[in-house]
């Protein structure tokens, strides 16, 4: 045996792999929105009007949304170095396919595969992560992967409008689509399925991903050739996979108001202008940005200092939900349209220190499976996402904009409770067991 003082310093490769992985999170989020900068182009070229674009826009949604499942399932079973590129490949092709979309059918074919191809990516990423990290670093690595998201959806527009003023809207599909190609090459010579086995990784970092047994030896790695059955009524007939789905459908809900209809809200209540609009409504993402990694990085730090999960992702995440909640109904209801830009970046800022906690919990209690429900935590707040946008809508039109913000509130509020009351972070929702937990030698 040898001792835990011998194994040395671990290295810094599997913040290298990190690094790599979020680009893949960036590259996501840059494919999905480039759409919304480009419509107006679109629009032109094909006289689409709203309603037909509307159609576009949820081919993505509602085959993103299917394919949750079945690309965690995927990514769970031939693992992640095969499939995580094989995903990204496929969308980035479909991506390329957008800029020579012809007809209307073609338009909407094209957008439901890209939505299919990029279902699978964060379930199998988590799936990934999963192997690569320790329990004690999860809420970081998924607040700090998110958090990429959020940049790529910031970038995008001015990038986007570089590219069309010079070589027109087509190369902006041109250029991203090879963007993800080249990341698939990168990632399949440099990632493997366990860090046991990659030359660059050595016994230090092993023992800090595995832990030690009672014995004080090293855990043994995880079988990835196994080929796991997925225990589908075991996982649908555990509460707490449903706490979780209905929890992460509650936070996608809201977020939604930040990433489609802020500029829109901006602009037509708060009376801005649109230089002013393009100010203000970017300020909440980056806000989320930083709402991301810090709630990863707090829960990761809760875990190390009290080795209690409960308390980890739990205290985090209902933090959290206070403060947007204490946020986002004075920003709503405030005469003041300044106090309300304010507001709102705070919200966004504790709604998204949700994010990271949320994914740390789908690894903590799904193990093996954990693709799997990552997969089905995230369909569910895909589909509560695709919904939503025609819920504002009625909300807006028939309602108010204030209406519209009291409802996220009170889900909030909801989901607050079943954070704090409900799902429980250290019950593994495949199996009776714990699921794994920071040990004291690891600590």
């Amino acid at each position: 045996m040898q001792k835990q003082s011998e194994l040395g310093k671990p290295t810094s490769y599997r913040w290298f792999m990190l690094f790599i992985i979020c680009l893949m999170y960036l590259i996501t989020y840059m494919d999905r929105v480039n759409i919304s900068t480009t419509a107006p182009m679109i629009r032109k070229e094909f006289g689409f009007d709203k309603i037909t674009m509307g159609f576009i826009f949820s081919a993505f949604t509602f085959a993103y949304s299917l394919g949750q499942v079945p690309g965690g399932w995927i990514g769970d079973r031939f693992g992640p170095r095969k499939v995580l590129p094989a995903l990204v490949t496929f969308w980035s092709v479909m991506t390329l396919a957008t800029a020579q979309a012809g007809s209307l059918v073609q338009w909407i074919l094209i957008r439901a595969l890209f939505g299919a191809g990029e279902a699978g990516a964060f379930p199998t990423a988590t799936r990934a992560m999963q192997l690569w990290y320790s329990p004690s670093e999860r809420g970081f690595i998924q607040g700090i992967t998110h958090s990429a998201t959020r940049i790529g959806a910031a970038i995008v527009p001015p990038i986007s409008v570089i590219i069309m003023a010079k070589l027109g809207w087509r190369w902006v599909f041109y250029i991203f689509g090879l963007t993800g190609v080249v990341w698939s090459a990168i990632f399949y010579l440099i990632y493997r399925n366990l860090p046991e086995e990659h030359h660059s990784v050595n016994r230090a970092d092993v023992a800090k991903i595995r832990g030690f047994d009672e014995n004080g030896n090293i855990k043994e790695p995880i079988n990835i050739k196994k080929r796991p059955t997925v225990p589908w009524g075991v996982l649908l007939k555990s509460s707490n996979m449903w706490y979780l789905m209905i929890i992460y459908a509650i936070y996608i809900y809201t977020s939604w108001i930040f990433l489609t209809w802020l500029p829109i809200y901006m602009m037509e209540y708060r009376k801005f202008s649109l230089m002013q609009m393009g100010i203000f409504a970017s300020l909440p993402l980056w806000a989320g940005v930083i709402g991301d990694t810090f709630g990863g990085v707090v829960s990761d730090y809760v875990l190390k200092k009290t080795n209690n999960i409960r308390l980890a992702r739990r205290s985090v995440a209902v933090g959290g939900t206070i403060g947007a909640v204490a946020l986002l109904l004075p920003g709503a209801m405030t005469k003041e349209p300044y106090t309300a830009v304010v507001c709102l970046t705070g919200a966004m800022f504790f709604l998204e220190c949700i994010l990271g906690p949320a994914w740390a919990v789908a690894m903590d209690v799904g193990g093996e499976y954990s693709g799997t429900v990552s997969g089905l935590m995230n369909m569910a707040g895909t589909l509560a996402g695709a919904f939503s946008q025609i819920l504002f809508g009625v909300i807006t039109q028939y309602g108010s904009w204030v209406a519209l913000f009291v409802v996220s509130s009170v889900l909030l509020t909801i989901g607050g409770f079943m954070w704090a009351f409900l799902l429980d972070p250290a019950k593994s929702v495949v199996e009776k067991r714990k699921p794994e937990v920071l040990t004291a030698a690891n600590a």
